[in-house]
């Protein structure tokens, strides 16, 4: 039977005499690997399907032959295992993220496709995997999508830009003399209009490529425009609170939400979301030192996000700027009191995204 888009899967159930199997998934482009575990360890079957509806339901149906499904580790829930994350958890079946196995097992039991399934099934058995992948079906995928465009516009127009500066610095006097000293809207629109005056190759080759660019340029800066105008609207339908929140602009609360995903539920509370940001202090105590040290971990674009929101707090809001003047007095580097702002942040994000995350899946 194949899996039609937007029906439920149809699973034959196991019979009450068969145990429990826990699935292991190893996810590519175009073929996953499942290994099915008892409950002692035992591995009971091993195969492969196609990555389509009909092989998700072809894995369903092997998995409920083998023994009750409840659980599954899946790698990769955010990219090549989201529709089998889908189909499955549409079954009913509890998905728990899997990171890839550490250089040390890998070492020690070598790499194929059936042994990473096999030790996504045993983290999940173990409990050393607890992750709750995102759902990818609300608002914020659609700001994930968003996003994505918007920053490989915004690169691709850096390039564009240096690439015409590149382009008029090596150009003849007659064509870059008139061009320096603008700025960059005018110059654009120059370079768009204009024409070669000469027969020679190089310089008319010059000319054309200055209005390619510059067209380039221009076309680039609207599809930003109406990427960062359509972010702006979701962000203030989803979480609006964070746009009234000073320090945090469309880009900003855009990445914070990504970061939480649509079912921010899954953190376990305000401290988990600020270690998912890189945050929370890591302890770094060994023999007479106690002290704790700066999180390199977690997602840098919302650290990233927390850190810009602190900067623009510093210098604009007047309590941020007498709490850093207060701890500054108590002996606190700079950097210290940085990061303990962007904890704050990260208090004062979470709850606003606990509070408007679930309106926003129930509209």
């Amino acid at each position: 039977m194949h899996l039609g888009q937007g029906t439920a899967p149809v699973i034959h159930s196991a019979t009450a005499d068969q145990g429990e199997v826990v699935l292991g998934v190893d996810t590519h482009k175009d073929c996953h690997v499942a290994v099915a575990l008892n409950t002692l360890g035992v591995v009971v079957g091993c195969q492969p399907f196609p990555v389509t509806a009909a092989g998700y339901q072809d894995l369903l149906q092997w998995a409920y032959a083998l023994g009750r499904v409840t659980r599954a580790g899946v790698e990769g829930t955010g990219s090549y295992g989201a529709g089998l994350t889908r189909a499955l958890q549409s079954a009913g079946v509890n998905v728990v993220e899997v990171n890839r196995p550490n250089r040390a097992m890998r070492r020690r039991r070598g790499k194929s496709d059936a042994v990473d399934a096999e030790a996504a099934a045993r983290a999940v058995l173990s409990g050393e995997a607890t992750a709750v992948p995102k759902n990818g079906d609300g608002p914020v995928e659609a700001l994930r999508v968003l996003k994505i465009v918007k920053d490989s516009a915004v690169k691709a127009r850096v390039q564009a830009v240096n690439q015409l500066k590149a382009v008029l610095v090596n150009a003849t006097a007659s064509i870059r003399e008139p061009l320096e000293g603008l700025s960059l809207p005018r110059l654009l629109a120059r370079c768009t209009v204009l024409r070669p005056t000469s027969s020679a190759p190089a310089e008319s080759t010059v000319v054309q490529s200055l209005g390619r660019l510059a067209r380039r340029i221009q076309y680039l800066d609207e599809e930003v425009k109406d990427a960062l105008a359509q972010m702006t609207a979701l962000v203030r339908r989803t979480a609006p609170a964070l746009l009234d929140f000073h320090g945090i602009g469309p880009d900003s609360a855009a990445t914070l939400l990504i970061a939480a995903g649509d079912n921010p539920e899954r953190l376990r509370g305000e401290a988990s979301f600020a270690a998912l940001c890189g945050t929370s202090p890591v302890e770094a105590s060994s023999g007479k030192t106690n002290k704790r040290r700066l999180s390199r971990g977690g997602d840098r674009q919302a650290n990233a996000a927390l850190f810009r929101a602190v900067l623009s707090r510093l210098r604009w809001d007047a309590d941020t700027q007498e709490y850093a003047r207060r701890r500054t007095t108590e002996g606190m580097s700079k950097r210290e009191i940085i990061r303990c702002l962007k904890r704050y942040l990260a208090r004062t994000v979470y709850k606003i995204l606990r509070a408007s995350l679930p309106l926003a899946s129930a509209t």
